[in-house]
């Protein structure tokens, strides 16, 4: 039996993602969550085997709970779930540490075997995704220009195009206003691009974000990203 959370700040997701697990059996869902604080506090509480986590979440995004879990040496082996559409994937997401990826468009079938591969210490990345990385190698062609950002460039870009402020950013992330105001010169630059509005467009066409994400808040509300 694996026993599996799931964090994700949509209810109806992980409603389904329960449906199908229960459907096909060997499975044990032991806790869920619906932002990342709440869901990094309950991997620390449970350990499951494995946590489905979405990219894009309240308090904490799916990366900072995959780093903050790695850091706390916690045996849960974590999967990512992003939109990630046909746009280049961003290699810097497989930098986060998490062991698998998959995507929400992905079969029934997929995200079973993907779960199963992990919680038997492998690695898997969703068909869509592993072709994606395979052509642009074989063609030399660029992949996503997320890659040109580093690792914390990439948390800050997130937030963002999520549309958190500086002082929201920084405090989540642990940095100072001075220090986020650096990464966002850098991220703009490195972008070619000079407002949040169209770094949110950027995020959603590379599955960083849920499309509409952008523009809500956890409780529903309607927000903007901001410049």
């Amino acid at each position: 039996m694996i026993s599996v959370a799931l964090i994700d700040d949509h209810a109806m997701m992980r409603t389904g993602l329960r449906l199908i697990l229960e459907k096909a059996g060997g499975f044990e869902i032991v806790g869920e969550a619906g932002d990342g604080e709440a869901g990094l506090a309950l991997l620390k509480k449970l350990e499951p085997d494995v946590a489905l986590l979405d990219l894009h979440m309240p308090c904490l995004t799916g990366i900072e709970v995959t780093e903050r879990a790695r850091k706390a040496d916690l045996r849960t082996r974590i999967v990512i779930v992003t939109v990630a559409g046909d746009s280049p994937f961003p290699r810097r997401l497989l930098e986060a540490g998490a062991a698998g990826y998959v995507t929400k468009a992905c079969s029934d079938d997929e995200l079973l075997q993907g779960i199963r591969q992990v919680a038997d210490g492998r690695r898997y990345l969703a068909a869509s995704i592993a072709q994606q990385l395979a052509m642009e190698a074989v063609t030399g062609t660029g992949g996503s220009p997320f890659d040109a950002l580093s690792k914390r460039e990439l948390e800050v870009a997130i937030r963002f195009a999520q549309g958190d402020d500086a002082l929201t950013t920084g405090r989540h992330l642990r940095i100072s206003n001075k220090t986020i105001s650096t990464h966002k010169a850098n991220i703009f630059a490195k972008l070619d691009i000079d407002n949040v509005v169209a770094l949110a467009h950027l995020a959603q066409l590379h599955g960083l974000l849920d499309p509409g994400s952008a523009c809500e808040t956890a409780n529903g509300t309607q927000r903007k990203p901001r410049d």
